[in-house]
């Protein structure tokens, strides 16, 4: 965990939590090592017992537009067995439905996650935490306009007549690419990558992995390090804060 930075300008840091009772996490949808990391916040913070008190700011660090392309079915595929071993709970499921119907991108669900903190953090943070289950353990288009209503309106948290009256309308974009910029030229490492109101930062935090037999899409990942304590640190921390 290293110190985020301020602006040369003077301007307060755009990637760190407008207030501590906030983490800012950026991630994709559609990425494994986000998926154990949403489901490790999540359940640290019940374990903690600081559920109500400490918040998940979801933000979007979208694949797609760094990468330019589509984020690789093989490379996803590789990764299930690997990551799902951490956390078998968070739910997983090799791809079952025709190749045509496999998300060709998230950016529709990351607009929808951020559409609904215009009703709180917690629709926010179910509808994100709904959508990757939707996707990783159930095999749902999540780039669909209609999936992404079913499962907001599965969660029993979110006003799903307003999220789409929001995400017809637009209002999202906006958010996510200057998050997307907020992200750019290596300000955040990947996803995930967790940031504390402090200015604490943890990148895929206590997961260091590397690949085998060529990268991502064509080989495969092997776990050099998992600890996973390091969220109860994390937390602790955020709360401290408080």
């Amino acid at each position: 965990m290293t110190p985020a930075t301020t602006g040369t300008d003077g301007r307060s840091d755009p990637r760190l939590p407008a207030a501590p009772d906030t983490i800012a996490v950026y991630t994709d949808l559609n990425c494994s090592f986000a998926h154990v990391a949403v489901h490790r916040l999540h359940e640290t913070r019940r374990r903690l017992g600081l559920e109500g008190r400490l918040w998940f700011d979801l933000r979007a660090f979208p694949l797609e537009l760094f990468n330019r392309e589509v984020n690789a079915r093989p490379g996803v595929d590789s990764e299930i067995s690997v990551l799902g071993a951490l956390e078998p709970e968070a739910g997983w499921r090799l791809w079952q439905g025709p190749d045509w119907t496999y998300p060709v991108t998230t950016l529709p669900a990351l607009e929808a996650v951020h559409a609904a903190k215009a009703q709180g953090w917690h629709a926010s943070e179910q509808l994100d935490r709904a959508l990757r289950r939707a996707f990783w353990a159930e095999n749902r288009c999540i780039s669909q306009r209609h999936v992404i209503l079913d499962v907001a309106a599965e969660t029993g948290a979110v006003d799903v007549a307003a999220l789409a009256e929001a995400f017809d309308g637009g209002t999202a974009r906006p958010a996510i690419m200057a998050q997307y910029e907020s992200a750019r030229d290596g300000r955040v490492d990947c996803s995930p990558h967790l940031f504390l109101h402090d200015g604490t930062d943890s990148a895929n935090p206590g997961i260091t992995a590397h690949w085998v037999n060529g990268g991502f899409g064509v080989g495969y990942p092997v776990i050099d390090e998992d600890r996973p304590e390091i969220y109860d640190k994390l937390l602790t921390q955020a709360a401290a804060l408080l």
